[in-house]
């Protein structure tokens, strides 16, 4: 028999209980399509005015402010429909900051197109957006139970593990091995993989969070030494985010991967003693590569002095010019139209979009963009808070955590304050996998909010 005090540890505190028979809360979707409908304007002026600030170079924008307006609307209303029949009591919240965000990003990318003859972005993006929306909507029509996921775990891992792998024997593109490119078409699968992977965590880190928290030898700062079969897995899982930046050249999936798994992991154990061991082994691996892989060195060799090539006389590099753009931004912005980002290059729109945020919206506005982001995943984390079930909650961290952690790399990498990695700004920089995956990680969140206010957090009327 344990001793008590192991035994009060096993012990959870009771959940909340679900709301008496009969008493629902509030469904709110009016406020959602009254947000929606400020979400659609915000973007359509912000159309408008690119337009208009681009000059004689306005007709050769790709689409109409409204045609844009409309495309941008209908969708709005597809998935505020298929939220009104099929999650009437979701966070009225959700959607409409994706909408506001993807609906930013196009603005940001045909504000670009304008000034890169030849290229027209934003039409494709409009295209894989509204592709987006239509997952969405099949996700929250078709999902009725997100607990109905966790009995594909080991499905969910595999397809990430071949998704992950896949790129490896395809030719790299800007130094990394991440993309497929076939037929003209162009597939970045680890977008999708990350998904999978959340599936995967929230189940395994569910089934096994009681051996995780209290089994194994006792160590340092409260920390335990775990039995080989459940140490296991977060050994395989380390060696995998390490060799995915090995074989795939890619620093912005693998500390995705990785910071991914250990925020649930501490979500499932609540020992902080495991933050401290994830941190401490991403940094051993991002060392290891940073120092042996080319590739990856000249990234962190950029960080450490992006100003290096104006030294030798060759014009500043992209991390430069995103720094120049962010302090000609300064406290209110250049205005829509009126930056010079376009200057960075070919990841402009992807990579470095943000710094044209920055440039043309000031402090201000870049500030407004990340609290978006932060109100997104707050609103996710809260969700999981909600829900009564281990699968769901540690779900709802995992997507939610997924969209912190690309908001962290990225703008940290365009700012400075990190090694670049590559890696796309969700919902606002261009590229079809990540706009598409994004809108499915929100669809998810969708689900799962509704779950935790319509059956008191038990998964909702089945």
């Amino acid at each position: 028999m344990p001793p008590p005090a192991l035994t009060a540890k096993v012990t959870e505190p009771e959940p909340a209980p679900p709301p008496p028979p009969g008493v629902r809360p509030p469904k709110r979707r009016g406020v959602e399509l009254t947000l929606l409908a400020g979400a659609v304007l915000i973007s359509a002026l912000g159309h408008a005015y690119v337009g208009l600030a681009a000059g004689a170079a306005g007709p050769r924008a790709s689409t109409s402010t409204p045609h844009y307006a409309a495309a941008l609307g209908a969708a709005a209303l597809l998935a505020h429909l298929a939220v009104r029949l099929r999650a009437p009591y979701a966070d009225p919240v959700l959607l409409p900051i994706a909408v506001l965000l993807n609906g930013l990003g196009l603005v940001f990318i045909e504000r670009l197109d304008l000034v890169t003859p030849g290229e027209a972005g934003a039409g494709d993006q409009l295209r894989w957006s509204g592709l987006g929306v239509g997952l969405f909507a099949l996700v929250v029509v078709g999902l009725r139970d997100h607990r109905v996921l966790q009995r594909y775990a080991y499905l969910s891992v595999t397809a990430a593990l071949a998704l992950m792998l896949v790129p490896v024997f395809f030719p790299a593109v800007n130094g990394a091995h991440i993309w497929i490119r076939f037929a003209g078409l162009s597939f970045q699968p680890g977008e999708f993989a990350k998904i999978l992977l959340a599936v995967f965590f929230a189940s395994y880190l569910a089934a096994n969070r009681t051996a995780l928290a209290l089994t194994g030898r006792r160590l340092l700062w409260k920390l335990r030494l775990l039995p080989g079969r459940v140490l296991g897995p977060i050994l395989t899982i380390w060696l995998l985010s390490v060799g995915v930046l090995v074989l795939e050249r890619d620093l912005g999936t693998s500390l995705l991967f990785f910071g991914l798994f250990v925020i649930m992991l501490f979500t499932a154990t609540g020992r902080i003693g495991w933050i401290a061991v994830g941190l401490l082994l991403a940094a051993l691996g991002a060392y290891a590569v940073g120092t042996l892989e080319p590739h990856v060195h000249s990234r962190v060799e950029d960080w450490l002095n992006p100003f290096a090539s104006i030294d030798r006389g060759e014009g500043p590099g992209q991390l430069a010019q995103s720094l120049f753009a962010f302090a000609a931004g300064g406290l209110l912005g250049a205005g829509l139209g009126h930056g010079h980002s376009f200057l960075i290059g070919f990841a402009a729109k992807s990579d470095f979009v943000l710094a044209t945020a920055g440039e043309e919206l000031g402090l201000v506005g870049l500030t407004a963009l990340l609290l978006l982001y932060g109100l997104l995943v707050s609103r996710g984390f809260h969700a999981g808070l909600a829900l009564r079930d281990p699968f769901g909650r540690l779900l709802a961290t995992g997507l939610a955590s997924i969209v912190a952690l690309q908001v962290f790399v990225i703008a940290g990498g365009v700012t400075g304050l990190i090694p670049l990695t590559g890696m796309a700004m969700p919902f606002l920089a261009q590229g079809g996998s990540s706009v598409v995956t994004n809108w499915i990680i929100v669809a998810l969140l969708v689900r799962l909010s509704d779950s935790a206010r319509a059956g008191g957090g038990t998964g909702g009327p089945a």
